[in-house]
């Protein structure tokens, strides 16, 4: 039987149709993403709209150029136009929508961890079939130091334990502009070493524990594994970094490429800025801004992840050739045809997910999982 065409007015209608949709409902929304996300990618281009999109020698995955061209059709605000606690709230709206069905886990705890300022809440995820004493991660959620929490990170991180085979530490930090720079560094450090001293108690083994994290939540698992090696204690043993921000004293190259159009803007990056640090000067101190270290040597393996059409692209990479050139074992793993968010976009998108399962299997390798 002979597929019929998409007229292109059948296109512009769909796309109006997926726009009423979206208010539906949280619940119909990520049913919808994930459905559109599977169709085949000619068709997807065809609901996209327009020829692929070629910046810097890459193209954007089709359905995240159709997901784009969704939130564009929907009045999609920046957070820059938000006060915090409207943007903390879009944040999780936004991350139900793209969970996806939960992934089971054999157990998941909530943990109070000691920090310097009071007790931070944690959630701690063991994966089926991974007897103790298990590996450890401990993880950061994103959010540029302002927006995120345990629960807008909750698939991330069954993700990573299911497809890692580890244990995970969830660790809900203090946010800013509450709370600005170094507190979420602060508490960071404060968390990996009380899961190093209470690794037996949860179930791992206190010699394999990794630092992990996304976005701002990379920054932190950068610091943490930098300033755990120079105090002399107990160090990770690997480091899990997803698109991190490792320099906020200046705008890299992939600022001028995709600081418009891509979801994470140049404008909600410097929203995300002036809410978290204190002044000009902490921009320049190597806790806000890892690759401004002059002692990245010694430092756990790390693997960096990036995504191709980011405006975080270029510092996430320039920090992997530092730790290179540190001596520090390192694997870059670009993401070429994605955008900033993909780890929370995994649920419902088919091209996140191998992105994700990548770098986890990565991870694990480092975690010396058989």
């Amino acid at each position: 039987m002979r597929r019929q065409a998409l007229r292109p007015g059948a296109v512009a209608g769909y796309v109006a149709h997926v726009s009423w949709i979206s208010d539906a409902g949280e619940r119909l929304q990520g049913t919808l993403a994930g459905a559109v996300a599977r169709l085949p990618p000619g068709v997807l281009r065809l609901l996209a709209g327009g020829p692929p999109v070629r910046v810097d020698g890459l193209v954007l995955e089709p359905e995240v150029q159709l997901a784009l061209r969704m939130l564009r059709a929907r009045g999609h605000r920046g957070l820059e136009t938000m006060t915090p606690a409207a943007a903390r709230a879009e944040i999780r709206r936004s991350a139900r929508i793209f969970a996806g069905r939960p992934i089971a886990m054999a157990a998941v705890e909530t943990r109070t961890v000691p920090g310097p300022a009071g007790p931070l809440s944690a959630r701690l995820y063991v994966p089926p079939e991974v007897d103790p004493p298990r590996p450890l991660v401990v993880y950061y959620h994103g959010g540029g130091w302002v927006v995120g929490d345990l629960d807008t990170h909750d698939a991330t991180c069954r993700r990573l334990a299911q497809q890692a085979r580890t244990a995970v530490l969830a660790v809900d930090y203090r946010l800013a502009p509450e709370h600005r720079f170094p507190a979420a560094v602060e508490d960071a450090l404060a968390a990996f070493a009380w899961a190093a001293r209470e690794a037996r108690a949860l179930g791992c083994d206190p010699a394999r524990i990794a630092v992990a994290g996304d976005s701002a939540g990379g920054t932190l698992a950068a610091v943490t594994a930098r300033l755990a090696v120079r105090a002399g204690g107990p160090r990770p043993i690997a480091q899990l970094l997803i698109y991190p921000v490792t320099d906020l004293s200046t705008k890299h190259a992939s600022y001028r490429r995709f600081g418009e159009g891509f979801f994470l803007t140049e404008a909600e990056m410097d929203w995300y800025r002036a809410h978290y640090l204190p002044d000009e000067s902490a921009a320049r101190d190597a806790r806000a801004s890892p690759l401004l270290a002059t002692d990245l040597h010694d430092l756990p393996p790390a693997v960096v992840v990036t995504a191709g059409f980011d405006v975080l692209r270029d510092e996430g990479e320039a920090y992997a050739e530092r730790l290179k050139q540190a001596g520090v074992p390192v694997e870059l793993r670009r993401a070429a045809g994605l955008i900033h968010g993909f780890a929370n976009a995994a649920g419902t998108s088919p091209v996140a997910r191998c992105a994700m399962d990548d770098a986890a299997r990565r991870l694990s390798e480092r975690l010396r999982i058989h």
